[in-house]
């Protein structure tokens, strides 16, 4: 073969390669814009310069790729090159678009509340289906507005009009239920663990017959306030089902958050505080944890009415879910006050730091009856788990990591602050790098059974606590300093 043809066609090679090339480095720029402007726009990695540091790298390798085409030199070397940073630039697409579903799934969630209602009848009852009833119980002034949504679903779907007869509460149509007095009641999802309160096995003794689920739009969007100082409301729940799904409240916990001085108070009140309850709660009082059977701004109102404070955020937390990510920490440790074995787990668990793992830490922050301060110490516990939990988190150092452990929450948590937001703390903590210093406080009381009256269970002789004043005071007034301390 001659010389001549040779060069032709190592000139149609170099001409291919170079048009390959050409079209790697369009994709390059595409990818490479995209997650430029992504990152911008949501504020990722807004830190130590690092997004300006990454701006410029990924400008370099454009430039670097497109001076190699021009004096087509390296034409191997510049193929590489932008395979690889094309493959770098997809991954950090597909790594904030991950996080930016993940958080408005979380979001999402918050908008919307679910309360499944029902119409059931005693287990062993011969009636079927709802045609077969002329009437009903149900607590028309504590739940009207659910009640009237069933019943207008009842007679759109199955043709039937039933009379609805007035109970003072679910509780009381549960006893009529079992007592023979009537036949059928209503049942709200949300009160169903009221119920299980004083009859553990209620569900057992109950046949549904039909069943319609609530959908309702909440309006609980976040405050506009500065990033630096705010307040979370910490809403624990053990429910199964989505998220979304109403339900009491069993951990209520406010978090005060200072990021100048890098300080985190969290105020923890009973479950059993008795206190006013807004809202669905008609601003009578009642126990602290019926306020989440009402939705959660409910128990937030209520807090903020309790210590005369705003609360910006929320985050509501399925707590057997939540806790997992303990395992993805790598476990936590927290310093154990007495001894006392949990019923959950029957994990033993001696005076002194103790390394837990999810479980161990799921048996710890149940656990009330072997405590020596029943809820109250219960609720020392849960402080000292989140606050383990958030200076574990407060520790990492990877954006990997944190996005990972984003990912493993969006089902067991829901909340109102935005991406944004989340984005700005995300920033400004692995900016300074500071550990936070996390401290504690807990509302007292006198708890007393069958000597206060419940607003949602009249009828019940329940466990509840008179808050001190004193105390409540207290309380408020630290979370007050925290806020103002620059």
């Amino acid at each position: 073969m001659s010389s001549r043809t040779n060069r032709k066609q190592k000139r149609t090679g170099n001409r291919s390669w170079g048009m390959v090339n050409v079209g790697l480095t369009i994709l390059y720029a595409i990818l490479a814009l995209v997650l430029l402007f992504t990152m911008f726009n949501y504020n990722f990695l807004s830190f130590r310069f690092l997004n300006i540091i990454i701006t410029i790298g990924l400008l370099v390798v454009l430039a670097i790729s497109i001076f190699l085409q021009k004096t087509k030199k390296s034409p191997l070397v510049t193929t590489v090159v932008l395979i690889i940073f094309s493959l770098v630039s997809l991954v950090g697409i597909f790594g904030f678009k991950q996080m930016i579903d993940i958080t408005n799934r979380m979001n999402q969630t918050a908008a919307f509340s679910e309360v499944e209602m029902s119409i059931v009848v005693p287990k062993e009852s011969d009636i079927k289906d709802v045609s077969q009833l002329t009437s009903v119980q149900a607590p028309t002034k504590v739940d009207k507005n659910n009640i009237e949504i069933l019943m207008s679903a009842l007679k759109k779907d199955k043709k039937v009009d039933v009379k609805v007869d007035d109970v003072a509460s679910y509780q009381e149509a549960y006893d009529n239920l079992k007592s023979g007095k009537s036949k059928a009641m209503v049942l709200s999802g949300s009160y169903a663990s009221l119920l299980e309160s004083v009859d553990s096995n209620y569900a057992s003794n109950l046949k549904t017959i039909y069943t319609y689920k609530i959908k309702k739009k909440n309006s609980n969007s976040a405050n506009q306030v500065d990033s630096k100082v705010f307040n979370i409301y910490i809403s624990g729940i053990d429910t199964y089902g989505s998220i979304s799904t109403v339900s009491r409240s069993d951990v209520n916990i406010i978090m005060t958050v200072n990021m100048n001085t890098h300080k985190i108070l969290l105020t923890t009140t009973p479950r059993d505080a008795y206190v006013k309850i807004p809202g669905g709660g008609a601003d009578q009082y009642d126990k602290l944890t019926h306020a989440g059977i009402y939705g959660v701004e409910t128990s937030e109102q209520t807090l903020e009415d309790l210590y005369g404070t705003k609360i910006d955020y929320y985050a509501r937390i399925n707590f057997t879910s939540f806790l997992k990510l303990i395992d993805q920490l790598g476990g936590v440790t927290v310093h154990n006050d007495q001894a006392f074995t949990s019923l959950h787990g029957k994990f033993d668990f001696p005076v002194g730091d103790i390394q837990m793992n999810s479980e161990q830490a799921l048996g710890f922050v149940r656990e009330r009856y072997s405590l020596d301060g029943g809820d109250n110490d219960r609720g020392k516990n849960q402080e000292k788990v989140i606050s383990a939990i958030v200076n574990k988190l407060a520790s990492l150092k990877s954006v990997s990591n944190f996005t990972s452990i984003v990912n493993n929450l969006q089902d067991s948590v829901q909340t109102n602050i935005s991406l944004d937001t989340i984005n700005a703390l995300a920033n400004t903590q692995l900016d300074s790098g500071s550990k936070f210093t996390v401290t504690s406080q807990a509302v007292t009381g006198t708890g007393s059974t069958g000597q206060l009256i419940s607003y949602a269970m009249p009828n019940s002789s329940l466990y509840m606590m008179k808050l001190d004043n004193s105390s409540v005071e207290s309380a408020s007034q630290a979370i007050k300093k925290l806020m103002e301390e620059k």
